[in-house]
C-alpha cells in the first residue's frame, strides 16, 4: 500500500470514528427556547477531547487494516478470495459455461 492509499484510508476512517463519537457524552440544554422549544448545540460539547478520542481510536483501527492488507492474509491473489485459475479477463467463464449448459441455444 502506498502512502497516498494510506493517508486516504486514514481520513476515510477518521471521519466514520468521529460521527460514532460525537454523540457520546452530550446532554441538551436544561431550558429550551420558549418560543420555539429548540434545545440547540449542547451545553458542554467537548470537542477538544472527542477529537484527540476520534484520532486515537482512528489509529489503532488504521494500524489493524494496514496490518492485514500489508501481511497479505486478506489476498485477492492468493487463498479463497482470488479468482479461480482458468478465469479469462477478456470472457470470464462465460465459454465454459456455455460448454457445459444443458441448455439449447434458441
Amino acid at each position: 500500500m502506498g502512502w497516498f492509499t494510506a493517508c486516504v484510508l486514514f481520513v476515510l476512517i477518521w471521519w466514520t470514528v468521529l460521527f460514532a463519537v460525537l454523540p457520546l457524552g452530550t446532554k441538551p440544554v436544561a431550558e429550551p427556547d420558549s418560543a420555539t422549544g429548540w434545545r440547540g448545540v449542547p451545553e458542554r460539547p467537548r470537542l477538544g477531547r472527542k477529537l484527540v478520542i476520534t484520532t486515537a481510536v482512528s489509529l489503532l483501527i488504521w494500524g489493524v487494516i494496514v496490518v492485514v492488507i500489508e501481511s497479505g492474509w486478506l489476498s485477492f491473489r492468493h487463498g479463497i478470495l482470488a479468482m479461480p485459475e482458468n478465469y479469462t479477463q477478456e470472457g470470464g467463464n462465460r465459454r465454459n459455461f456455455r460448454q457445459n449448459s444443458s441448455v439449447a441455444a434458441i
